[in-house]
C-alpha cells in the first residue's frame, strides 16, 4: 500500500435491540486508523463474515460468551490482510483469518490468529466451508448426530451455509436425506446442485404434512439450527433413539419474551422422553477437540477438491451495508454463506 490510511470506519453497538436490530442499534463512526506497537500488527479487514450467532451477543444476557458492550466494536471473524508488521511470523501481504468485527483496520498481537498465506485462492471460504459453519456441520452431524447408511436426516435451513454442508456430508455417509427451506429457488438448488433427496418449502401451507410424506420410515437424525414450526413437525417424526444436534434457533434470535400460541414444552419434553432422544446442543469453539477440526480441515479440503461438497456464497459489496444484510440473514433472505465484501 503506497499511503498509510487515515481513517478507520467501524460499527459499533450503540443500543440494545428489543425484537429485531434496527436503525438504532448499530452506528457507524470514523475514527482514525490505529498504529501497530511492539509485538503487534495491523490487519485491513477484506471479507467480513455475518451469522446468526451476533444476534446473542447483542443482548445483555447470560451465554457462552461475553456481550457486546455499548459502544463497543461489534463482533464478528474477518478475513483480513497484514498492512503493517511488528510481530515475528507475519509480513505485510499475508492473509489471516482474525476476529477484527465490523470494522475497516485493526491491530492484533496474533492471539486467534490463522494465517492464509500470501495469496490465497478463495479467501472468504476461510469464512463458510472451510471455516466455522463447515466445522459447526462437520462435527455436529458426525460426533454428535452420528448418521448410520440408510438413516433419514432431516436439516433445516438446508440453503444455508451449515444446512447445506450438513445434508452434502450425510449423504456422503449413505443417508437419505431431507432438507427445509424456503422457497421453491432455494428448494431446488438443495436437491438439484446439493444432491438431497428431497427438500420441503417451510413457507407451505400443508408444510408438515410434506415433510411427514417424505420421510416415510421417520426421522433418525434432525439437525437443527431453526427452532419454531419446522422443529414442530419434525417432533411427531423422531424415531426411537433418534439424534438431534442443535447448533442454532435462529427463528427465535428476535423474539422479545416467549413466543405467542400454545405452550409446545410438554410436545418437546413428552417427544424427548417416549421416543429416548438424544439432544445435545454444542458451540463449535469448545465442543470439540483439536483433533476434530484436523479431521474436518483433512476430510472438507478433500470432498472441495474431488468435487463432492458444492458451496454457494451470498456476498453483499462495502461495510456499510453489514447492518441490512444481517437483517435478511435473520429473515431467511440470504442465499448460501453471507459475507460482506469490505475492502
Amino acid at each position: 500500500m503506497s499511503q498509510r490510511p487515515e481513517v478507520n470506519r467501524r460499527f459499533v453497538l450503540a443500543e440494545r435491540p428489543n425484537g429485531p436490530p434496527d436503525e438504532n442499534t448499530l452506528r457507524l463512526e470514523e475514527t482514525g486508523v490505529p498504529r501497530p506497537g511492539d509485538a503487534q500488527m495491523l490487519l485491513r479487514t477484506e471479507y467480513l463474515s455475518l451469522d446468526p450467532y451476533m444476534r446473542g451477543r447483542m443482548n445483555d444476557a447470560k451465554s457462552y460468551a461475553t456481550p457486546v458492550a455499548i459502544g463497543e466494536v461489534m463482533t464478528g471473524q474477518v478475513v483480513a490482510e497484514v498492512v503493517e508488521s511488528n510481530l515475528d511470523g507475519f509480513a505485510p501481504g499475508d492473509h489471516v483469518l482474525a476476529a477484527s468485527g465490523w470494522q475497516d483496520y485493526a491491530v492484533s498481537d496474533g492471539t486467534g490468529v490463522m494465517p492464509l498465506g500470501t495469496a490465497p485462492e478463495n479467501p472468504s471460504w476461510a469464512l463458510g466451508i472451510l471455516g466455522m459453519p463447515g466445522y459447526t456441520a462437520y462435527a455436529g452431524l458426525l460426533k454428535i448426530g452420528r448418521p448410520k447408511p440408510g438413516e433419514t436426516v432431516v436439516v433445516a435451513a438446508a440453503s444455508g451455509p451449515v444446512g447445506a454442508t450438513v445434508g452434502q456430508i450425510a449423504r456422503l455417509k449413505g443417508c437419505r436425506v431431507v432438507g427445509v427451506a424456503g422457497g421453491a429457488e432455494k428448494c431446488a438448488h438443495v436437491t438439484g446442485t446439493l444432491g438431497f433427496d428431497a427438500c420441503i418449502d417451510h413457507r407451505a401451507e400443508d408444510f408438515a404434512a410434506r415433510l411427514a410424506a417424505a420421510c416415510p420410515d421417520g426421522i433418525d437424525v434432525y439437525f437443527e439450527n431453526v427452532g419454531g414450526k419446522v422443529l414442530y413437525a419434525v417432533l411427531p417424526l423422531l424415531n426411537p433413539f433418534s439424534r438431534m444436534p442443535v447448533c442454532g434457533v435462529v427463528s427465535w434470535y428476535n423474539l422479545a419474551g416467549l413466543p405467542e400460541g400454545p405452550d409446545h414444552g410438554p410436545a418437546i419434553m413428552g417427544t424427548i422422553l417416549r421416543m429416548k432422544v438424544k439432544v445435545e446442543g454444542f458451540i463449535i469453539f469448545d465442543s470439540f477437540p483439536q483433533s476434530v477440526y484436523e479431521e474436518f480441515r483433512a476430510d472438507m479440503t478433500g470432498w472441495i477438491a474431488e468435487g463432492r461438497v458444492q458451496y454457494k456464497e451470498h456476498v453483499v459489496e462495502g461495510l456499510e451495508a453489514a447492518p441490512a444484510a444481517f437483517n435478511d440473514l435473520l429473515a431467511g433472505r440470504n442465499f448460501g454463506k453471507m459475507v460482506v465484501k469490505v475492502a
